[in-house]
């Protein structure tokens, strides 16, 4: 059952973040993740801001250097859709293309998807666990397959989103707003892993909302894909995936850019990953020491230890399907 807040409808970015500045308030876009953390018990609300009426966060243009600036109330069904991203930034629209369901494709934004809360079942249950403020993480002994493999202590979530590893591995940028300030940064450097903050799961500060997410003008001979595995075909979360973008020159690997989702707290970018495939021809050996490298650095729990064969798996697949 849902809690009681108040809901405020702003005709302005500066109305808007003016009703943000107070305590207990909660950003409204789309509202799939928003709606779901208030009914759990994750968090309260004294008041719910809806960002609906704000225009200026929509939309997918081009910037002045041959980059994309997308609004973060622009839908993930926009971004699936997008003739644009299709042919320039592949790996973005795919990795939109595979949330969820197509219902909620179109009413989660690119915003929500970045900042969406944990899937943990102990974080959204009625435990009170040490990221809610306790003494213990209870994935650690507990039911863990779902898990991180990656970066996860002293907290072992998974970061949910795909869009995510898809906008880390093309480079983005995000303008991020509050008051009457503003600031853009790498998207890389907006998350944070639990040992740094072990509350939130990005830096945004109290009254802080993304605003505009930036692609970089995309490079001669750049490639990219997005490669989901997860149980169910649809309507489900990633047990692992892969967002890859790569520069092929000579018919070689001269750029790679590799960042994992569904394994880490944060986007996990893949180093060994990239470094393995780097200065290489695609071929069946490359992919597989490659595969093995990207997951050389795994430490699985008791029940997820599976997901060090689907790295090795995903990574060795779509390898293949440039060679």
């Amino acid at each position: 059952m849902l809690p009681t807040f108040a809901y405020i409808r702003p005709e302005s970015m500066r109305e808007a973040l003016e009703q943000l500045a107070s305590d207990e308030a909660h950003v409204y876009a789309g509202g799939t993740d928003l709606l779901g953390c208030l009914r759990d018990g994750v968090f309260e609300a004294s008041k719910v801001v809806s960002l609906s009426g704000l225009d200026e966060m929509r939309g997918i243009e081009e910037t002045a250097d041959g980059g994309l600036r997308i609004g973060a109330l622009t839908t993930l069904a926009e971004l699936a859709s997008s003739e644009t991203l299709r042919a320039r930034y592949t790996v973005l629209a795919e990795a939109a293309e595979s949330a969820a369901s197509p219902q909620l494709r179109n009413q989660g934004t690119v915003g929500g998807n970045l900042c969406q809360r944990p899937r943990c079942w102990y974080f959204r249950g009625e435990f009170h666990c040490l990221k809610k403020g306790g003494d213990i993480c209870y994935a650690v002994e507990g039911e863990n397959q779902y898990h991180a493999i990656f970066g996860g202590a002293p907290c072992f979530i998974v970061h949910p989103s795909d869009t995510a590893p898809a906008f880390v591995a093309l480079g983005a940028s995000v303008r991020l707003a509050k008051g009457r300030s503003e600031r853009t940064i790498p998207l890389e450097a907006f998350f944070v892993p639990p040992e740094a903050d072990i509350a939130h799961e990005n830096i945004l500060e109290p009254g802080e909302i993304i605003t505009d997410v930036f692609l970089p003008a995309p490079q001669a001979g750049t490639v990219s894909t997005y490669r989901k595995l997860r149980e169910r075909g649809a309507w489900d979360f990633a047990l692992t995936s892969l967002a890859l973008v790569m520069r092929i020159e000579g018919g070689r690997v001269s750029e790679a850019s590799a960042v994992l989702g569904g394994v880490a707290p944060i986007p996990w970018r893949s180093t060994p990953l990239q470094d393995a495939i780097t200065g290489e021809r695609l071929d069946p050996e490359v992919a597989a020491n490659a595969a093995a490298a990207a997951a050389r650095e795994a430490d699985p729990l008791e029940h997820n230890g599976y997901k060090v064969d689907l790295v090795k798996g995903v990574v060795e697949e779509t390898l293949l399907s440039f060679a």
